[in-house]
């Protein structure tokens, strides 16, 4: 699988699960002739053959490398920055969540779900877009998972899908701001994640982030039953040239950690 058909499966599987995103693409190709992904994200857990460590050589094969490291110890998650030598392709954020931090509880709902997989599903870059490779979980599970860590109930219920794309807001022709972006958005009927202020980061940081509210859709859990939650969302980020000129390529941990809670079931300020 090439780079380009890497990204085109992630969009159409993103898009399938958050039609939001492709509606709110089409706000920016209206009137610019590309609209540039700056990135996706991926999560995982930090048990089985899904972990980050089995992953990333997908991505090296796909021409990546890793970047910077990040760390989350609120949220029981560590991450890497990739980055290609491609300067139009995106980058790739990569984040697991680490089991063991959990209470007995909740890894007693994911062992068996991890215990279960097959560790040839990490030799395929298509992996990325698996969707839950495990088994159904029950709703009172998900929510069980979702009260110590939103982070493990959304990936327990959905699997692996780019829980984001993102618009590089440097690379558009118009608008030409993170605030002009998410007065388009927000006009157009679609909710902002203001977790810590709408605008995460700053120019001095060398990046601006700014995401919408994931989209909300019925998903199944085991037994038939169908229940709407949280899915993916849509970022928005403008980078900037550090001291010698180069676009920043990295991530900032304060920003990330705050655009995690997109998925939230309830956003808070």
């Amino acid at each position: 699988m090439d780079n380009a058909a890497f990204f085109a499966s992630l969009w159409d599987d993103y898009i399938a699960i958050a039609p939001q995103s492709a509606r709110i693409h089409a706000l920016f190709a209206a009137d610019n002739a590309t609209v540039i992904n700056d990135h996706v994200a991926f999560r995982t857990f930090d048990t089985g053959p899904l972990c980050l460590s089995r992953l990333e050589p997908r991505l090296f094969d796909l021409g990546y490398r890793r970047h910077a490291p990040y760390a989350f110890p609120d949220k029981h998650l560590s991450a890497w920055g990739y980055a290609s030598s491609d300067p139009d392709a995106p980058l790739i954020f990569l984040s697991e969540l680490h089991v063991s931090a959990l209470s007995t509880v909740a890894q007693d709902i994911l062992t068996p779900l991890l215990a279960s997989l097959d560790p040839a599903l990490a030799e395929t870059p298509a992996v990325f877009s698996a969707g839950r490779v495990w088994p159904a979980i029950s709703y009172s599970d998900y929510r069980t998972l979702a009260a110590e860590s939103e982070y493990a109930g959304w990936l327990a219920a959905l699997g692996l899908h780019a829980n984001h794309f993102t618009v590089a807001v440097h690379r558009l022709r118009t608008p030409t701001t993170i605030e002009d972006v998410l007065e388009r958005v927000r006009a157009a009927g679609f909710a902002i994640n203001d977790a810590g202020g709408e605008i995460k980061g700053t120019p001095a940081e060398l990046l601006e982030q700014a995401a919408t509210l994931a989209d909300r859709q019925p998903v199944a859990f085991a037994g038939g039953e169908m229940h709407v939650v949280p899915t993916c969302y849509y970022e928005f980020a403008r980078r900037y040239p550090d001291v010698d000129g180069r676009l920043y390529q990295g991530f900032v941990a304060a920003s990330a950690s705050r655009i995690f809670e997109s998925t939230h079931r309830n956003p808070r300020g």
